[in-house]
């Protein structure tokens, strides 16, 4: 079986499912027009296709979205089951593996030493944040599941083959099951959802542990102690940046999820190494004695160094001669204690650097100490702050309750240092500040945590163009306060990167060349200091938000700026794209770490001066095209008429409201539902625009030996195709028509012949068509074409009517809200 076959009988077994639920007529509609796409798409006319949709009821509508959007969410199953019958169909060396990592280190002239040093030194930190288009209720997914199971067994029976049996079960059940939530998601509905991916994860981490140590005693000729250089976090739960359902509570209540779901994770391991421990000597009975006693202590919830005791086990089986034993048996356990331990992930709390400069300065008027702090200009404000730190005396007297105010700022980090006590250190991760600007904005979470009498770790998050440029002067004015540096001790210094603020405020290649300089300057800037650091990249999904697949941007970084790891954020379908299933989250852990292992060991050097000039020139005119743009007056109600926006924000998708506070503006507008607003319509416009008169101002020729030697640009173009090439002209003429004037608008002409320039000059650039390089990536593409086109037509024709309406959504809402979830699901990394 082929995926296209696949895909065909899963198709079929929708369309027999449809006719028996729905009826031959709904059916017929379906294939109708599905027919009907196809023709506009070979080149006929719409108006046949624009009359049966304008004619349709609100239900049908609905229905008809619904249908497709079941198709998309088989096409993804079948195509991770694809992914996962190559993976395990590959011999030899896989492309972009552990593997294949060592062979080229070892062709750099990397020892057997230096290698195990530089695995010490790493950690490639993975954090789980939500994201509104994974909208799939758990019941749903569990459905999915079951379907993707049942893929292996399909035959060329059809619909009626017995394999086929269950799979039009669970189709069946899925056409009857409400797949959108009646009421928005709560924060713990996010966090449920977002564990979902442990068990494949931890099932996937032992097979990566061998990997790593069989490909290490292949090219080195002895074995190692290496350990994965893993970790994996959370922001949900914790992200309060404008998410006022962020409460204490929901930070103490996902703290003890975290909790629950790591002692189910650590019992089932024990039980099964319990079970294959099963030696009857009295040297071996005790190791299940030890397993006992880690069993009822774990089980108890006792805190306990539960890697220390496995490791000791381990050595005393290789004293005992039981080497395969520690190996194959006790691996498993230790290999998943050593990444989730009792906290499972680690949790970190995110504020807004305004939130925690206003609890700052009622701490400071309520003590006394000042009364008006956020009037101090910035050196005074740092005088005082470093004062305080100087004192452990807390502002709050003793025993007192806390003023709502303060609570919603210090209650969550009390929730952490709880946490902390119960499950070790790394139940919390680190305090993230949002929009900082300045070293102030640093400092100022030392002080709330200091009145629950914890030790946090803060990370600046420099979002904007402006924070990107000035950040390498804030850390290092942040690495030269005695004060800051007793805290941070020998720890490492992280520091978060926006890509999505970035590309909204600056455009696609101006942020990408600022985030690229960031990096080397804040690099230089901790050598300088004695400081070790590392970079969270605060990436998405989407390309405008800094998205494509991770090991092609680990490989892009540039060089010298990877020293203790590096953290990356994982959302939404990403989780589900990528740990779905144990050996699609090998897969792309290994191809993480391969990316990391090779970047990490790539020596810093002097950029080519001509290219770093170009790149200068090339970002200035990129972001002076893009700033013209999203600066006419006429830009926001075109961007209002032409995406869905309003309709994104007025649905139960997220527990997330869309925009910061304050007054309607693209300024506050977040990143997610402005990338995804673009993606829905298929302009996709924060992932190129501005890219073409970048690449005017560098040249062809200097831009085609850029693209053929320089990781960064490479990278930069490869996702630029990626979008360009998920970016489909025909489906925004569609949107278009909901603008007054029609496709005659000035913008609308302008967008169009900006994108056919922008392809056109890529493709000159790179030398072949868009996305020769991913031949399975445009194959999916085109097999997706004819089953999303409807879901945009019908969701054209849902804006239509429900703007020409007084009091909005209505009846429209859930239709309009299946055409979204339809729309991603077909699209993918939307945002």
């Amino acid at each position: 079986m082929s995926i296209r076959s696949d895909v065909n009988l899963l198709g079929r077994t929708l369309g027999q499912v449809l006719k028996e639920q729905e009826g031959e007529a709904f059916f017929e509609l379906v294939e109708r027009t599905r027919a009907l796409v196809r023709e506009v798409r070979a080149g006929g006319s719409d108006a046949e296709l624009r009359a049966m949709l304008a004619g349709l009821s609100g239900p049908d509508a609905g229905n008809l979205a619904r249908a497709f959007t079941w198709y998309f969410q088989l096409v993804n199953l079948a195509e991770e089951y694809e992914r996962v019958r190559v993976l395990a169909a590959s011999g030899g060396v896989r492309p972009q593996s552990l593997a294949q990592a060592m062979q080229e280190l070892r062709a750099q002239g990397l020892t057997a030493e230096e290698v195990e040093a530089l695995l010490a030194r790493l950690d490639l930190g993975l954090t789980f944040t939500a994201h509104p288009t994974e909208m799939r209720r758990r019941t749903v997914r569990r459905h999915l599941e079951q379907v993707a199971r049942a893929i292996p067994t399909l035959s060329d029976g059809g619909v009626d083959g017995p394999e086929a049996a269950g799979i039009a079960a669970h189709v069946e059940a899925l056409w009857r099951t409400p797949e959108l939530r009646r009421l928005k998601p709560t924060v713990l509905d996010e966090v449920k959802g977002g564990l979902t991916y442990v068990s494949s994860i931890a099932q996937a981490l032992p097979a990566l542990q061998r990997d790593l140590h069989a490909a290490f005693r292949e090219v080195f000729g002895r074995d190692t102690a290496a350990t994965l250089p893993l970790s994996f976090s959370s922001w949900m739960g914790g992200d309060r940046d404008g998410n006022p359902f962020v409460t204490p509570q929901a930070t103490r209540e996902t703290l003890a999820l975290h909790g629950e779901r790591a002692r189910e994770v650590l019992l089932g391991l024990i039980r099964q190494a319990f079970a294959d421990l099963s030696q009857e000597d009295e040297g071996e009975e005790a190791y299940r004695e030890e397993l006992q006693s880690l069993f009822d202590a774990v089980q108890d919830g006792q805190t306990l160094d539960l890697v220390g005791h496995l490791e000791a086990l381990e050595a005393r089986l290789i004293r005992d001669g039981q080497r395969r034993t520690a190996e194959q048996l006790l691996s498993p356990l230790l290999t998943v204690a050593r990444v989730f331990g009792q906290h499972l992930v680690s949790l970190d709390v995110r504020e807004h650097s305004a939130q925690t400069g206003a609890a700052v300065a009622e701490l400071l008027r309520a003590a006394g100490v000042e009364a008006d702090y956020a009037a101090l200009p910035e050196h005074a404000k740092q005088e005082l702050l470093i004062r305080e730190l100087r004192s452990r005396r807390p502002l709050w007297p003793a025993g007192e309750g806390l003023p709502d105010t303060l609570e919603t700022a210090v209650g969550p980090i009390r929730e952490v240092r709880d946490a902390v006590r119960r499950a070790g250190p790394r139940a919390f991760g680190r305090y993230v500040i949002s929009m900082a600007e300045s070293v102030s904005d640093v400092l100022e979470p030392l002080i709330l945590a200091r009145e629950v009498g914890l030790r946090i770790l803060p990370v600046p998050l420099f979002e904007t163009l402006d924070d990107l440029q000035r950040a390498p002067q804030v850390v290092w004015e942040l690495l030269s306060l005695p004060e800051y540096r007793a805290v941070l001790g020998d720890d490492v210094q992280e520091i978060m990167l926006g890509y999505s603020d970035s590309n909204k405020d600056t455009g696609f290649l101006a942020a990408n060349w600022a985030l690229h300089e960031a990096q080397r300057q804040i690099s230089d800037v901790c050598r300088r200091a004695g400081v070790r650091w590392r970079f969270f990249h605060g990436r998405g999904t989407s390309i405008g938000r800094g998205g494509g697949p991770a090991s092609r941007a680990i490989l892009g970084q540039p060089a010298g700026t990877i020293d203790a790891g590096l953290r990356i954020t994982e959302q939404g379908e990403a989780l589900a794209d990528k740990y779905s299933h144990p050996v699609l989250a090998r897969r792309n852990l290994e191809q993480a770490l391969y990316g990391l292992l090779l970047s990490a060991a790539r020596p810093a050097g002097e950029l080519n001066p001509a290219w770093t000039d170009a790149m200068t020139r090339a970002a200035a005119s990129s972001a002076r095209a893009y700033r013209a743009l999203v600066d006419d007056p006429a830009f926001l109600p075109f961007f209002e008429h032409v995406t869905p926006i309003h309709e994104i924000a007025r649905l139960n998708i997220a527990s997330r409201p869309v925009r910061r506070p304050g007054a309607p503006t693209l300024g506050n507008l977040r990143a997610i539902p402005w990338v995804m607003s673009w993606t829905q319509n298929r302009a996709n416009l924060p992932g190129w625009y501005g890219l073409c008169e970048g690449l005017q101002e560098i040249g062809v020729e200097t831009a085609r030996e850029m693209y053929a030697t320089w990781p960064f640009f490479r990278t930069v173009l490869d996702n630029a195709q990626m979008s360009l090439a998920k970016s489909d002209p025909l489906i925004f003429d569609e949107y278009l028509r909901l603008l007054p004037e029609g496709d005659a608008h000035p913008l609308a002409t302008h967008l169009k012949d900006a994108y056919a320039r922008t392809v056109a000059l890529v493709q000159d650039v790179v030398g072949a068509e868009l996305m020769a390089n991913e031949p399975r990536l445009r194959e999916s593409i085109s097999l997706r074409n004819p089953y999303i086109d409807p879901i945009h037509r019908i969701q054209v024709e849902l804006l239509r009517r429900s703007r020409g309406k007084d009091g909005g959504l209505d009846e429209f809402e859930r239709p309009l809200l299946l055409s979204i979830q339809g729309i991603a699901a077909g699209v993918r990394n939307t945002g």
